[in-house]
């Protein structure tokens, strides 16, 4: 093994013991796919050291990734089976939708900038990951033509939830969700328990760049 590729390992398993173990996330499923879906492989070659690291990263055109330890935390708590049809909202580079992959049976991913959209389908291709669709469009307010779905992951901040996502879930379905504005925002879980019943849990609070068409809170003007 080369020394750099020593190197990369050495980070790798640094950001599971030092950084995605502190934050609870112990589940051997979600901590094995850490360990094998390779993250360097979804960033710039410029951030490819930078891909372990305790930071959003930039991935071009103005967007970043979510940090490693909140894209382990919501995986973990999405518990996905291998019979789940999964919704993303914005790709990105494709990480979270590689990870999605590995316990879904199927995954829609959205990306808004078509050079990022190409860009992740890319990086997924490389990966061999073959039960993910990139498509490009807006869905900071649903994405109907594939639901109802099992899981929603929203991959950017909204200052709050569009009833649409609500909508869009199975009886059972889980919606991850980072909901709020700058500088509190709270990671919630929202689980679908009946035709007009949801269930809400507040994971942790945090800061999460938004998804670049999230409809503004109305606000009163005096």
């Amino acid at each position: 093994m080369s020394a750099a590729k020593m190197d990369m390992e050495e980070a790798r398993f640094n950001m599971i013991e030092q950084q995605i173990r502190p934050w609870e996330v112990l589940d051997p499923e979600v901590l094995e796919l850490l360990s094998t879906v390779k993250r360097e492989d979804f960033v710039s070659p410029a951030h490819r050291m930078l891909a372990f690291a305790d930071i959003e990263l930039p991935i071009g055109n103005g967007q970043t990734m979510l940090q490693p330890k909140i894209e382990a935390r919501i995986l973990q708590q999405l518990a996905i089976k291998n019979t789940d049809v999964v919704l993303e909202v914005g790709t990105g580079s494709g990480y979270m939708a590689a990870l999605l992959a590995s316990k879904a049976e199927n995954v829609y991913t959205v990306e808004i900038d078509p050079l990022l959209a190409a860009s992740a389908a890319e990086n997924l291709q490389k990966a061999g990951v073959a039960n993910v669709l990139v498509e490009t469009g807006d869905a900071s307010e649903g994405w109907p033509k594939h639901g109802p779905f099992d899981v929603i992951v929203i991959s950017g901040s909204l200052p709050e939830l569009p009833e649409q996502f609500l909508q869009q879930l199975k009886i059972g379905g889980r919606l991850a969700v980072f909901v709020g504005e700058p500088p509190a925002m709270q990671a919630r879980i929202v689980t679908r328990t009946g035709d007009t019943a949801f269930n809400t849990i507040n994971l942790f609070e945090t800061v999460v760049a938004p998804l670049s068409t999230a409809r503004q809170r109305q606000r009163f003007v005096f």
